[in-house]
């Protein structure tokens, strides 16, 4: 008979198998029963000195220590939500900055801040950098109250040159010698737009927002951007942009690989142009999803199927399509037959004057007056999820435009106006896209998460609880413990505690002897 072998914690079963009968008998035994306490004192020598007396104070509360170490097994590593040690909101400067949303990291010892664009179409972290072609940094260009900052690798302590051998170093087979900095080139879907320079090796520094030891100094791979060209030089990202892509060389990929949250991230823009950034976060368990769509095999990008749009009630047809998900664009970009049935329904369905304004990149612009209403935009997803965008419409101090462009190809752009009013999810472990209405302050549906970091080490804004984030399937809780099972046949299994290790305090023990009685388990 083979023997099976399981957790020593809190009650053993024995099993008898009666062959003939294919039927199993069992007898329960207590944890501190004396056949139990002398497996384990044989294993492990856990117990020094007689055992408590039963029903004693003392007895139940080395069951409850029992029952809260049980309960810390039971529940597994705990992954942390985190965010950028100078707070997780985001803000939108508006024109100025090409209307991207941006945050302030912090990178390096002694730690330097940069305002970085948010971008989930690309994957590296890089900054203006021992700069020979980079856009203006002083205060005076922008209406900002601080100077951006220029890195500098011999002004940090933790900063190393990345050589051309390591593994995320692309251009490495261009090196003359194995050991030398690992040059790179990143070309950006906007005309003539990149970044050139060196990767480097140093923290970047993040915060949970609870607790004394609230901050982590996470190591990730930058880079130097010494060189910069196009949009990069205009407005466009000036001190650097965070690439939160699914590459292994962004941002999310080495928190998640060296195990400081679950494979994830959200991000929140209200329209008040500011917002919120979360690594970690897998959303509520409320929010719909879709899943990502790979490439010739390969999930390179955050790539969604759309099975239909609706102006109003009206969904039209032939109007699927693949897109991408992209924080770094501004605006809303469809492949040309779909952009041309939905601007036209939508130009139908509008009650104001058609006109145009000088400089307006959109074809549909409207007078303004207070008797528009704007029909609603809805992108259909499959199993019945709907994404009912909040505002499809760019508003001037005239009148008013339908911020969506034509594509160049096939693949649609979903941009920051889209995704307005949401907590979008990106669950790269899972490989699913998640959303929820929210107005970026409230992000777990009752419990307020943490915006700033925080200073007595107590945070007034707890993370949300295990329940309130989506846990992933598949990722069982590893045995804490696997014992040798007795001489005798049997098999070691636990049974449930209850809920007692939620008594915290002590004191109360004796006055609810009667009760822990009922529900403890006993011989």
């Amino acid at each position: 008979m083979a023997v099976v072998r399981g957790l020593v914690v809190v009650v053993f079963v024995v099993f008898v198998v009666v062959e003939c009968a294919a039927a199993y008998s069992s007898r329960i035994l207590h944890r501190f029963s004396e056949e139990v306490m002398a497996v384990r004192i044989s294993r492990a020598g856990e117990f020094s000195g007689p055992l408590p007396e039963r029903r004693s104070l003392e007895y139940y509360r080395m069951l409850l220590s029992s029952d809260m170490e049980r309960q810390k097994m039971k529940l597994g590593p705990q992954h942390q939500l985190l965010f950028p040690s100078e707070g997780s909101e985001t803000m939108s400067p508006g024109n100025e900055f090409a209307w991207l949303h941006y945050t302030w990291i912090d990178i390096g010892m002694p730690s330097v801040p940069f305002l970085v664009a948010l971008d989930a179409g690309s994957d590296l972290l890089w900054v203006p950098c021992d700069c020979i072609q980079c856009a203006p940094l002083s205060d005076s260009h922008y209406s900002l109250d601080r100077e951006l900052n220029e890195y500098s690798l011999s002004g940090s302590s933790t900063s190393k040159h990345l050589p051309c051998s390591h593994e995320l170093c692309e251009l490495g087979s261009n090196c003359k010698n194995p050991k030398d900095p690992c040059p790179y080139t990143v070309n950006y879907v906007s005309r003539n737009t990149s970044t050139s320079g060196l990767l480097v090796e140093d923290i970047l520094h993040l915060s949970s927002g609870s607790g004394s030891n609230s901050s982590v100094r996470a190591p990730v791979i930058i880079g130097c951007g010494r060189k910069q060209s196009g949009g990069y030089l205009g407005g466009i990202a000036p001190d650097g942009l965070l690439g939160l892509g699914l590459g292994e060389i962004s941002v999310p990929s080495f928190l998640a690989k060296a195990g400081l949250i679950r494979n994830s991230f959200s991000l929140c823009f209200n329209e008040e142009g500011s917002g919120r950034i979360f690594f970690g976060d897998q959303g509520v368990a409320s929010q719909q999803t879709t899943s990502f769509l790979a490439v010739d095999g390969k999930y390179l990008t955050y790539i969604v199927g759309v099975e239909g749009c609706c102006i109003e009630n009206s969904c039209l047809e032939k109007t699927s399509f693949r897109a991408q998900v992209d924080s770094g664009t501004s605006f809303t970009f469809l492949p040309g037959e779909v952009y041309d049935r939905v601007v036209e329904e939508f130009d139908k369905r509008v009650n104001a004057k058609k006109t145009s304004f000088e400089g307006s990149p959109w074809e549909y612009c409207y007078e303004s007056s207070s008797e528009v209403k704007i029909p609603s935009v809805t992108l259909k997803f499959a199993v019945n999820n709907s994404f009912v965008v909040h505002n499809p419409v760019f508003e001037g101090p005239d009148g008013f435009c339908l911020a969506i462009e034509r594509a160049d190809d096939d693949i649609a752009t979903i941009g920051q106006n889209f995704m307005t009013g949401y907590r979008m999810v990106f669950d790269r472990e899972n490989l699913k896209l998640g959303w929820s209405k929210s107005n970026c302050q409230d992000l777990t549906g009752g419990k307020t998460m943490p915006l700033t970091p925080s200073a007595s080490g107590g945070s007034p804004n707890p993370l949300p609880t295990t329940e309130q984030q989506r846990a992933p399937s598949g990722h069982a809780i590893a045995p804490a413990v696997a014992g040798r099972t007795p001489s005798k046949s049997s098999a070691l299994i636990i049974c449930p505690n209850s809920s007692l290790w939620l008594l915290s305090f002590v004191n109360l023990l004796p006055l609810l002897l009667p009760l822990l009685d009922r529900l403890i388990c006993t011989l």
